[in-house]
């Protein structure tokens, strides 16, 4: 019998521990998700930068190394149309980069792309039935939707107000993750686009179990033992955590990034759109600084990062998305599995 307070989540799910390591597209990597898994917790391979190809050979090693119930994760955006007059109205405010540092100007913009859920990728999940399936910026179009459920996956996404969450429930989500302000990476935010409707984790998790039925999971701003405890304490049936695992050997960041998670403190991240045209939390750089986090300019999702990739190339922190949460000083650099555990033990020391 487990220890934990509720275990519906550990339930729901088929895992030992209430905590999800989560999918951070371009850091996160079968190496840490096999190392989750085996660790007791849900791993979550993030599959937006991924070719479907791609994909299955991280699902394929994944299957390999682990037969623990595992999360693939999918960006379900409409992807934009295209608008040259922003294009070039964007590449212009970066030209004073490109002089400096002797970058080709005139060369043709790089494509900067994340792909949504399609039929190429629900065949992926068709044929490698990953027990759980997350979603990203709401929910896919309602016959994929029945695919994945067909395959018997449990699904998840990301609500950052209550009535995000009220429409997952009534969409078919069958638990939903409460992201907080605080949290590294892209917001989850799909039925508004005003930033100022954005609700820090400890307001927004009681006020999400209180409206849904299903069980929460929460996000955003928790770093260790305590945030976890705090979270189930207000009704959360498990915790997503993905700062923490940054800090791991097996999270896939560069070195320019990981310096700048080992120096950062609770004020030095902002959430930006510079560097795909949504907002996202990360450490605050050269670019935010001098163009401001928020920038009208900036193409739509995902096409603003095109732009900046040659830039990229010769000047790296400061041209790059270095995601991280509010509680990025709260990281230790252990490995995902001792990690894990770590978590886990002092967080039930601390509830039971």
């Amino acid at each position: 019998m487990s220890q934990w307070p509720d275990t519906r989540i550990l339930d729901l799910l088929g895992i030992e521990l209430p905590i999800i390591q989560a999918p951070m597209a371009g850091a996160t990597g079968s190496a840490m998700v096999i190392a989750a898994c085996n660790a007791g917790a849900l791993g979550s391979m993030p599959a937006a930068m991924l070719g479907t190809e791609q994909l299955r050979e991280e699902l394929a090693t994944i299957r390999q190394y682990s037969q623990r119930p595992l999360n693939v994760n999918f960006f379900c955006h409409q992807p934009p149309a295209p608008d040259e007059q922003r294009a070039q109205q964007w590449k212009q405010l970066l030209e004073p980069y490109y002089r400096e540092l002797g970058v080709d100007f005139e060369a043709p913009t790089p494509v900067s792309n994340r792909a949504p859920f399609d039929a190429a990728a629900c065949a992926v999940v068709e044929e490698f039935r990953p027990e759980v399936v997350s979603f990203h910026f709401g929910l896919p179009e309602k016959s994929l939707l029945e695919r994945v459920k067909a395959t018997g996956a449990k699904v998840l996404s990301s609500a950052t107000t209550v009535a995000e969450a009220i429409w997952l429930e009534q969409h078919g989500c069958d638990a939903i993750i409460a992201m907080g302000y605080e949290a590294g990476g892209h917001r989850g935010m799909f039925l508004s686009d005003d930033l100022s409707s954005q609700v820090g984790t400890f307001a927004l998790v009681p006020q999400i179990v209180d409206a849904v039925s299903v069980p929460v999971i929460a996000a955003g701003g928790i770093g260790d033992a305590r945030g976890i405890a705090a979270a189930l304490a207000l009704g959360a049936s498990a915790v997503q955590l993905g700062t923490a695992f940054l800090f791991t050997p097996e999270a896939k960041v560069s070195a320019s990034h990981h310096r700048a998670l080992r120096s950062a403190r609770d004020s030095d991240t902002a959430v930006t759109n510079i560097f795909t045209g949504r907002p996202a939390r990360g450490i605050i750089n050269r670019v935010m600084r001098e163009l401001g986090p928020i920038c009208p300019q900036a193409p739509a999702f995902p096409l603003a990062g095109g732009a900046l990739l040659p830039l990229r190339a010769k000047g790296e922190a400061d041209f790059s998305n270095l995601w991280a949460g509010q509680a990025v000083h709260l990281g230790v650099e252990l490995s995902t599995a001792d990690l894990t555990r770590r978590l886990a033990d002092e967080a039930l020391a601390r509830l039971v």
